[in-house]
């Protein structure tokens, strides 16, 4: 999803990235990333690989330690040897939601979950590392034309008629991933280094979410909403998730002049990118 519209955004520069596929290259193998890699001599290698399925990573945190985490780690070993810029994106998940105040980058990480244990690791490989140049973007919530997402879903399951009980008690803010890739590339064009938090404005619960969507796309379905102890009652095996994950991106409104915006808008993008594909 994200390098799908990174991709786009760098050809509309006049830049055409090497893409890598899972089959080109193995994120968990420090051989593989050498040999894919290396011979290229690349100047900027962005990290868009990921175990992104949050449930499942609590049935497989080993897998997802050496994707999230080791993989970032091997990442910025050959960015070092290569003098080349890494740019790697995190997660909210690496808070546990206990903050009345958006999470700021320096605030101290406490993951819940094995994912957000994964990324959490990731970000620190990358640390120890220390190649000359590096970006971490943590960002939240992300939905895309290009790959499964929350709107993806909701819109499915609405249109077949499906029940939508939706959590109302978790607050963050969606982000969308072409708005992410432009943000990126601007943070970039500023020379910007470090942990930086990038999402759209404008905090939400998921069921304040999966409401807009569904009037967004003018589907005639209920949602109702559930608390998260309701959720887990019904899906004990779950991830845990913070319930306020919200992300200061104040940081970078000051380099840019510009702040992110509003999701809501973001979505009407999204709403009419499908209905171009459909």
């Amino acid at each position: 999803m994200l390098a799908h519209d990174l991709n786009h955004l760098l050809r509309q520069r006049g830049v055409t990235p090497v893409l890598a596929t899972r089959a080109d290259c193995d994120i968990s193998d420090r051989d593989s990333i050498a040999r894919f890699i290396a011979p290229r001599h690349p100047t900027l290698i962005l990290n868009c690989a990921a175990h992104t399925a949050v449930d499942l990573c609590e049935d497989e945190p080993e897998r997802a330690n050496a994707i999230n985490g080791e993989g970032a780690g091997y990442l910025a070993e050959l960015c070092k040897r290569q003098r080349a810029k890494l740019v790697h994106f995190s997660t909210d998940f690496v808070f546990d939601g206990q903050n009345d105040r958006p999470y700021r980058p320096d605030d101290i990480p406490n993951p819940l979950s094995a994912y957000g244990k994964s990324k959490l690791l990731g970000e620190e490989r990358i640390k120890q590392v220390a190649p000359p140049s590096w970006l971490i973007i943590r960002t939240a919530w992300l939905f895309g034309r290009h790959g499964n997402c929350f709107p993806q879903v909701i819109v499915s399951r609405a249109r077949a008629g499906h029940a939508l009980r939706v959590v109302d008690d978790q607050i963050g803010c969606p982000t969308y991933s072409v708005d992410l890739g432009k943000a990126v590339l601007e943070l970039l064009d500023h020379g910007a280094n470090g942990i930086w938090h990038l999402t759209n404005s404008f905090p939400v619960s998921w069921f304040e979410f999966a409401k807009t969507i569904v009037a967004e796309f003018k589907i005639g379905a209920e949602v109702m909403p559930i608390s998260t102890a309701q959720w887990i009652s019904m899906r004990p095996k779950q991830a845990r998730r913070p319930c306020y994950s919200v992300l200061d991106t104040a940081p970078f409104g000051k380099l840019t002049g510009r702040s992110m915006r509003n999701w809501r808008d973001c979505l009407r993008d999204y709403r009419t990118e499908c209905e171009k594909g459909s």
